[in-house]
């Protein structure tokens, strides 16, 4: 990826904090690279490179700077928005599908060949899939060993290394320093056995509110919840279960995860980050909505409203189906009864197709249609859950019997995170842009949210928000 040198060295200069994330900043002479907003002392020009990602800076043979940890900097919003194969990959491998199912397993899920999958990412963000694993179970293995007494071999595993000399020596690469070294520098309270508490930092401003108010509307008894320590929800995980609670902080979501098994951390914290639209810049899309007069007032009110996105793709799908043209307390109450069977969690596909139909407490057209999507689903003919390509997605999701462009776009917009989705046709969404002074017919909604391009699923969101 072509980054300007003069843009960056401005950004670095004034230590922009938002573009952490986008670039770091690889230092010649030190051998270190840092955040741009680092509060180091900025290198002479000569000494600098900006490279795009953490992995690309170690790859090159740099090492994380202590002071700003540029490895647990927000992810970069542009492969959190592109729906392409660079965007799906680099969403594929923060919830650790590398360390699970190999490079070939990546490439399969997203049709490519491994050497070809390679090639794009390396032009895009420098390095390759191996080597943006690596980073992520470096970045894993010290957020253990800060925040857990495990024993460093347990923390070796966990972090989803080979070896525990593979774990020596990538964290002395990375970090500069031993993992008995870096367990020295602790500063936080060990915790309860299998219990991780992370900072998961954001792009500013963040409109908590509008967050936790979205997401405790639609919470279920059993799944999730908010209270006054903020929003709680049960997580099904590649190799167990979890549950998270997410608090909202100046400059950063405090998570307080509960882990069956330490290997899920880094899918479980990519998920929390989906989950709370962490890796969005507020800034760009307030720009872009607050341009049209009728929402200017909107946004500068409120400003850094997220789109509330998914922990479980196929939750969101169902969710969708549930809730066509009946209300949010009504669609909480029919997946109460749907989720009765299960000890806290979301029926996998599998498990939805298992139950009788008395479970379903819904008329039969919906019942088939909530079989269809998770037959789709389990087969594997539809990936909810960021892997897939959105707009193929959608029209195999409005192939299915039942399903329209209000739930296809729904889905998208909360379960594969696109940004651009609309849902003009939405009850909510006109009632808002009555009361914004909008255009309140379907058509002509449709038609005047041209303007807010590639960023409507934020002005439905907006809109939703309306008294």
């Amino acid at each position: 990826m072509e980054l300007d040198f003069e843009t960056c060295r401005k950004a670095a200069t004034s230590r922009d904090s938002r573009f952490d994330g986008v670039f770091v900043t690889a230092v010649r002479s030190t051998r270190i690279y840092c955040r741009p907003s680092c509060p180091a002392i900025t290198p002479k020009r000569e000494n600098i490179r900006f490279l795009p990602t953490a992995a690309a800076a170690q790859r090159e043979g740099y090492r994380a700077c202590l002071r700003c940890r540029p490895d647990a900097a927000p992810g970069s919003p542009d492969w959190d928005v592109r729906g392409d194969v660079v965007g799906r990959a680099m969403r594929l491998i923060a919830d650790g599908v590398v360390d699970r199912d190999g490079v070939p397993g990546l490439a399969g899920r997203l049709g490519y060949t491994d050497r070809h999958l390679h090639r794009m990412l390396t032009a895009e963000v420098g390095a390759g899939p191996l080597a943006l694993a690596r980073a992520q179970r470096a970045q894993t293995a010290r957020v253990l060993i800060e925040t857990t007494g495990l024993g460093l071999a347990e923390i070796a595993f966990a972090a989803g290394f080979g070896s525990v000399r593979q774990f020596n020596d990538t964290v002395r690469e990375i970090y500069g320093r031993t993992p008995s070294q870096l367990r020295a520098r602790r500063s936080q309270p060990e915790l309860d056995e299998g219990v991780v508490s992370v900072r998961l930092p954001y792009r500013a401003p963040l409109h908590a509110e509008a967050l936790l108010s979205f997401l405790g509307a639609r919470a279920v008894h059993g799944i999730d919840a908010l209270d006054e320590d903020g929003y709680q929800r049960n997580l099904r995980l590649p190799h167990g279960t979890g549950r998270v609670t997410l608090t909202p902080r100046t400059g950063h979501v405090a998570a307080t995860l509960r882990l069956a098994d330490l290997r899920d951390l880094a899918p479980a914290v990519a998920r929390c980050r989906r989950l709370f639209d962490l890796d969005a810049d507020p800034a760009a899309v307030d720009a872009v909505l607050g341009a049209d007069p009728a929402l200017a007032p909107i946004v500068a009110k409120e400003e850094g409203v997220r789109v509330p996105r998914a922990t479980d793709g196929f939750e969101i799908a169902v969710r969708a189906v549930v809730g066509q043209q009946i209300s949010v307390a009504a669609a909480r109450t029919v997946l109460r009864r749907l989720i009765a069977a299960d000890a806290g969690l979301f029926p996998t596909p599998d498990e939805l197709l298992a139950l009788p139909d008395a479970a379903f407490s819904m008329p039969e057209a919906r019942r088939g249609t909530l079989r269809a999507l998770a037959e789709a689903v389990a087969t594997g003919e539809l990936d909810l859950d960021g892997g897939g390509d959105r707009e193929e997605t959608v029209e195999r999701l409005k192939a299915l019997p039942g399903i329209g462009d209000w739930t296809a776009q729904y889905t998208a917009m909360r379960a594969l995170g696109d940004p651009d989705a609309f849902l003009p046709t939405d009850l909510g969404v006109l009632r808002g842009a009555r009361a914004a002074g909008l255009p309140d017919t379907p058509k002509a909604l449709a038609a005047h949210a041209e303007r807010w391009r590639p960023w409507r699923s934020y002005a439905a969101i907006r809109l939703w928000r309306m008294p």
